[in-house]
């Protein structure tokens, strides 16, 4: 099957069952109607193993190999919309950090609404996996690297948003110091075998970050160096 066939897919892969995610995600919560046409876009089941493919529109994580997963559509949505509706006094959010690249999916949905999209992943085979899928997709705004993701992506910072994929114990400071004035970092925080919330924390210079906590999450640990 070539690639555009593949996009397009079929059955359980196909633009209708892509609808009815939609749908599903509308009713969970999901209001911004940009965040759910990126969610109807983008081919999710291209995302995961082919043998997967019939489930990629079911709300739930998917494994992708190496220990980690895809996250459930709903919270890729909800994390992107927090994202994207984080701007203050009008500034749009226009650049964006993903710590922990994955299958590469919400970086794919982030990059349907932002201008340029940084991600960084620390498990070699994913990283080349996802990097080669953006290209595939022809996802040109997007700006991967393998590297442990713990220290950011300084040169290419600051960022008006950041957004991690993995439950944080604590944040690392270098991730905060990225963000800029008035710009948020949204992730899961909590032990990993205990209480994690998907938390929004607002930076501002030279004062500790403003904290909102949404909802309960469930994510593999942050974990730091190359693998």
């Amino acid at each position: 099957m070539n690639m555009e066939a593949r996009i397009r897919g079929i059955g359980m892969t196909s633009h209708r069952t892509r609808l009815r995610l939609v749908d599903r995600l509308r009713r969970g919560g999901i209001s911004d109607e940009s965040v759910l046409q990126a969610m109807v876009d983008v081919p999710r089941h291209c995302f995961v193993d082919e043998a997967m493919a019939t489930r990629a529109y079911e709300d739930c994580s998917l494994p992708i190999g190496e220990g980690q997963t895809i996250s459930q559509p709903y919270v890729v949505a909800l994390m992107t919309e927090l994202v994207v509706n984080s701007s203050m006094h009008g500034q749009p959010v226009e650049r964006v950090l993903e710590i922990g690249t994955g299958s590469g999916y919400q970086a794919a949905v982030l990059s349907k609404l932002v201008d340029h999209v940084y991600t960084l992943e620390r498990i070699r085979s994913l990283s080349h996996r996802a990097g080669s899928l953006f290209r595939q997709l022809e996802l040109r705004n997007i700006k991967s690297r393998y590297v442990d993701g713990v220290d950011g992506w300084a040169e290419e910072g600051p960022f008006d948003a950041v957004i991690v994929t993995a439950a944080m114990e604590s944040v690392p400071p270098a991730l905060l110091a990225q963000v800029r004035h008035g710009g948020v970092l949204v992730g899961p925080v909590g032990p990993q075998r205990g209480s994690q919330q998907l938390a929004v924390m607002r930076c501002r210079d030279d004062k500790p970050p403003q904290i909102q906590n949404v909802e309960d999450v469930k994510f593999v640990p942050f974990l730091s160096g190359r693998c």
